[in-house]
């Protein structure tokens, strides 16, 4: 099963990984991190492919993928 780690101090928001996703499994939260961004959270883990493509388009490199 894939899954990913989204390191929230890391993520300034720019949601390019939300519109990476192809399963729609990544969305930008509610909650700031201590820089004062929101930050990307998975919604949907199972639904995750596993793909990389959120890791891949991350300027900030604030994404892990793990198959």
């Amino acid at each position: 099963m894939a899954r990913i780690e989204i390191n929230a101090e890391a993520c300034k928001s720019c949601s390019y990984c939300v519109l990476a996703c192809p399963t729609k499994t990544i969305e930008i939260g509610k909650e700031v991190n201590s820089k004062g961004y929101l930050y990307a959270q998975q919604v949907n883990p199972d639904k995750c492919i596993g793909c990389a493509m959120c890791g891949h388009i991350c300027p900030e490199s604030a994404i892990e993928v793990w198959k």
